[in-house]
């Protein structure tokens, strides 16, 4: 059987895998040996594994995690196509959090170099007035790493409840009623427009009260926004969209009228890294207003 089959060194050599490498995909079963020696452990393989050992390693070198590597190589030998699949979705992933990352680094750059109000120049901010709205809202205390899981799945929820009350009448929004931050846990209040008021308040009467759901108006108001893309939302980097908005706030003069928001108007899942999908929001007023 040996002269069919490479030893640990000489297959290392040919699917340019380390023999320690090897060793830890056979523990976790990405390549098994074709025949180990009971006597003395030795592991062999077969030539026709060195296609597999190579595609892992491949995969490997874009930080593909272990277990998403066993995914895409098992799907390989059944179905080309779906492996395929795997991978545009984890490369996705990865470009996403790349572009985040860069925003980041920008972001840190200006404030690093003392250029704040350098970046907060290339964020154009205007004002829109929002008419009174029927909203039905989720509130919770939730840390800046468990955000964006919360607004996705609480904003999903309250989209399919609105779909139920008459529909959704205008674009989802989030408020922020105290920081959000590493240490700060708000509250932020996740928010969806509704077209029918009696039937919101019948549902969260009668379904809403495992996640605390509330029917209330949002008052009409002015908004001072700026819109970013979906690699600008990331905390901490978003954070420089709301203070180009404070920025631009004191310098017209105006007052706060209410706490900052995010208005998410496009589909989140269909978005690009660099597609526009949310507008950071503060309700001003004029000082002769008050």
């Amino acid at each position: 059987m040996k002269d069919e089959l490479l030893t640990i060194g000489a297959f290392a050599a040919r699917s340019r895998l380390s023999a320690k490498a090897l060793r830890l995909y056979d523990r976790l079963g990405l390549l098994t040996p074709a025949h180990v020696e009971e006597a003395s452990g030795y592991r062999y393989y077969r030539a026709d594994q060195v296609e597999r050992a190579r595609t892992v390693a491949l995969l490997r070198r874009l930080d593909m995690p272990l277990a998403q590597v066993a995914d895409v190589v098992a799907a390989r030998e059944s179905d080309g196509g779906r492996a395929s699949e795997l991978l545009a979705g984890y490369w996705a992933g990865v470009e996403e959090r790349i572009a985040g990352q860069r925003t980041l680094a920008d972001f840190l750059r200006g404030r690093l170099s003392g250029r704040s109000s350098e970046m907060y120049g290339k964020f154009v901010v205007e004002t829109v007035d929002v008419p009174a709205q029927v909203v039905i809202t989720e509130k919770r205390h939730t840390l800046a790493d468990e955000l964006p899981a919360w607004i996705g799945a609480s904003l999903g929820r309250l989209e399919e409840a609105a779909r139920a009350c008459g529909g959704v009448a205008g674009a989802p929004f989030v408020v922020y009623h105290a920081e959000v931050s590493q240490e700060s846990d708000g509250p932020a209040e996740a928010c969806v427009p509704v077209a029918d008021e009696a039937a919101a308040r019948a549902w969260a009467e009668q379904r809403g009260r495992t996640w605390e759901t509330e029917v209330r108006v949002e008052p009409a108001q002015r908004l001072a926004s700026t819109r970013i893309t979906k690699a600008q939302v990331a905390h901490p980097q978003i954070l420089a969209a709301f203070e180009a908005v404070e920025a631009w706030v004191a310098e017209q003069g105006l007052e706060y009228a209410g706490p900052c928001r995010e208005v998410y108007f496009a589909d989140w899942d269909a978005a690009g890294p660099q597609d526009p999908v949310c507008d950071v929001a503060f309700p001003v007023r004029g000082a002769a207003e008050r």
